[in-house]
């Protein structure tokens, strides 16, 4: 405890701080948020190491080795492809200068510490982290449905004799119909843009 209010102390902690909306464009993850193809920024934490840029498309992670080192190592998960879980918020105690919000992303836990003053700009980025892990698992499950429901639906298809249709036609029938029922379901379960839930639980 002690070398920990030292660190603070003499402001060795990597204690990060919520950027402001006005200065997202001064940060380096700005950089790399594809602004072009309509990805927008909605929160962005910033240590003296590491900074993370929540977009509606993605979680941009500028990592730093260290304080002291300008080597940065780009990090970027796609919603789309990126799963976040376990979403949790340590709050500050009475002595404590940090508050923390953790979770998993791709199978990676993160776990970043936030001064305490931006207690309620963090609570709002839980709340929005919370609800996208509840959608992205429940639309993983619905998608399961949605394929092992093809599968039973080809098995049955397989069976049926059909006249006037060689084998041959029945194949490229049913994987046609394969095709465009699976790119329908990942468009319908696997999101892209998270934009309008970070629009209701952030505050702009």
């Amino acid at each position: 405890m002690l070398k920990k209010l030292a660190s603070d102390a003499l402001g060795l902690s990597d204690i990060g701080i919520v950027v402001p909306k006005e200065e997202f464009d001064k940060t380096e993850s700005d950089d790399f948020v594809m602004h072009e193809s309509g990805e927008v920024v909605y929160f962005l934490i910033k240590t003296k190491s590491d900074e993370y840029c929540f977009t509606n498309q993605a979680l941009i992670h500028v990592d730093g080795d260290s304080a002291l080192s300008k080597k940065r190592l780009l990090k970027r998960y796609d919603y789309e492809h990126s799963t976040i879980s376990d979403v949790m918020l340590e709050t500050a105690g009475t002595i404590d200068l940090d508050i923390e919000i953790k979770f998993t992303i791709d199978n990676i836990p993160m776990s970043i510490d936030i001064h305490k003053k931006f207690d309620t700009e963090i609570k709002d980025l839980y709340k929005a982290l919370h609800a996208i892990s509840v959608e992205m698992i429940r639309n993983k499950k619905n998608l399961e449905i949605a394929q092992n429901s093809l599968s039973y639906a080809a098995q049955s298809i397989g069976k049926v004799e059909a006249k006037d249709v060689t084998p041959a036609q029945s194949f490229e029938q049913i994987t046609r119909f394969a095709n465009d029922w699976v790119l329908k379901s990942k468009e319908q379960y696997l999101r892209k843009d998270y934009g309008d839930l970070f629009e209701l639980y952030i505050n702009r």
